[in-house]
């Protein structure tokens, strides 16, 4: 007997970006990649800024972007959640790159705000979900 699919929540700090059905989800830990199967044993990890993929029942796969946060599992119940998360077919690759150089350059020129962290991170998850969503139209 076919196991039930997972139930997917990705929230951000301001809104539910993705909600709805999954065959699979991936995600980037502070442990590394992990991948979450319908009946996966209950996980609660840190995510790092990445691109989380979700493998949607209808056969679509989404990928979005996240700074951070902590996803968890238990009963088929997937819920990442995120102080920043955009959907990378939103995201401008080219906008993102320059936003992570600029801020790389503040970091490198002294800068040690809380700011400029966390616009690197948001930056960085942007440009690895730009890229991992790219890959699937490039054929890798």
């Amino acid at each position: 007997m076919a196991s039930a699919p997972l139930k997917v929540e990705v929230v951000s700090a301001d809104r539910l970006l993705w909600s709805g059905e999954a065959d699979q989800v991936i995600a980037r830990t502070t442990e590394g990649d992990i991948g979450i199967l319908p009946d996966h044993t209950p996980l609660l990890a840190v995510l790092v800024p990445a691109g989380i993929e979700v493998f949607g029942v209808d056969g679509n796969r989404e990928v979005i972007a996240v700074d951070g946060g902590f996803i968890s599992v238990d009963h088929n119940q997937v819920r990442i959640l995120s102080e920043f998360a955009q959907m990378a077919g939103e995201i401008s690759l080219s906008d993102a790159e320059n936003d992570r150089e600029a801020a790389v350059k503040l970091l490198d020129a002294g800068a040690e705000d809380e700011a400029t962290r966390r616009r690197f991170l948001r930056a960085d998850a942007q440009v690895k979900a730009a890229r991992k969503h790219g890959s699937e139209h490039a054929g890798f």
